[in-house]
């Protein structure tokens, strides 16, 4: 097992779906949710994947050591702008311990963060890289790297807890939340419900590039295409896409 693993099973940790609600709702600010997720144990084939990944490291990486650990959320208390995503890489997130980081995926991301003024610089390499957010925070609707990126049914039910903490932390301050995909976005109309109270519109509205929707009382969402190689390389989106959401993002948050 590699030594990131070590160290998760030293720390207290949540074992239990009941754990992983009981540490959420008790973390008190998001330094001390962030440790609670970074040694959390509640997916027992999460936690065989993540460490078997930063065991049997990728050849271009074999020097590294990975974190092999759930990956908290990354950005300032106070942001006005939340970025949601699936989970983390195998070797992007579960490699570096920070979300969207090391991968293509992240390469996209925050390339286009920065060219929006919400990032200090375009990449975002690994934890020691010197990346700051201004008015954002990124975060996982699942916060373990899952087999074929694919989490279950029972796995985003037991993770959501952290979800929604977090989203009750931001919320003195929170205005939109960008859903980076399908996953995402069906991941945040429990996560509103929990946190602020609002029920999901009937019918819900569907996913879509571009979508748009505006809630009293708890933050707009809107739609995005993942990040990933599958959608930057065949051109379902484009940097001007992605460029036009985040200025979208920051003008639903007020930073226009």
């Amino acid at each position: 097992m590699a030594a990131a693993g070590r160290r998760a099973s030293a720390d207290p940790a949540a074992r239990t779906p009941a754990d992983v609600v009981r540490r959420a709702s008790g973390a008190a600010d998001l330094a001390s949710l962030d440790r609670a997720i970074s040694g959390c144990r509640a997916c027992p084939r999460l936690v065989a994947w993540r460490e078997e990944v930063a065991a049997n490291r990728r050849a271009s990486f074999r020097d590294e050591e990975y974190w092999g650990r759930p990956v908290p959320g990354f950005g300032p208390s106070d942001a006005r702008i939340a970025i949601l995503g699936l989970a983390p890489a195998a070797h992007g997130g579960n490699r570096t311990g920070r979300v969207f980081t090391g991968d293509r995926s992240g390469d996209v991301l925050f390339a286009a963060l920065h060219r929006a003024g919400l990032a200090n610089q375009a990449t975002s390499v690994s934890r020691a890289d010197g990346l700051r957010l201004w008015h954002t925070r990124v975060f996982a609707a699942v916060r373990c790297a899952p087999p074929e990126n694919k989490p279950t049914p029972t796995e985003r039910g037991t993770c959501a807890p952290w979800l929604h903490r977090e989203l009750t932390l931001l919320r003195p301050t929170l205005r939109v939340v960008i859903a980076l995909g399908a996953f995402a976005w069906a991941a945040f109309w429990p996560a509103v419900t929990a946190v602020y109270g609002v029920a999901a519109p009937t019918p819900r509205p569907l996913f879509g590039h571009g979508v748009r929707v505006d809630l009293s009382d708890a933050p707009s969402l809107l739609g995005c295409y993942h990040v990933s190689q599958q959608n930057t390389f065949t051109g379902r989106l484009t940097p001007a896409m992605l460029d036009d959401v985040l200025a979208a993002a920051r003008a639903a948050a007020g930073l226009v």
